[in-house]
């Protein structure tokens, strides 16, 4: 296997470390309540997922 010939710079491997960055998630609009979701997720709100009930939610009065 070839090896390097001389040690990469901390500067080289951070210009290449430079797109490991985190991401902020992809929102959307529950088609049931209109709340604000992750996408591909259960609207914590309501407890729809593509409109259809998937967890009972406790109504609070």
């Amino acid at each position: 296997m070839p090896n390097p010939k001389r040690k990469h710079s901390k500067q080289r491997r951070d210009k290449r470390r430079t797109h490991y960055k985190a991401k902020y998630p992809t929102l959307g609009k529950c088609s049931n309540c209109g709340a604000v979701i992750e996408l591909h997720h259960i609207c914590p709100e309501c407890g729809f997922y593509r409109g259809k009930k998937i967890l009972e939610k406790e109504i609070n009065v």
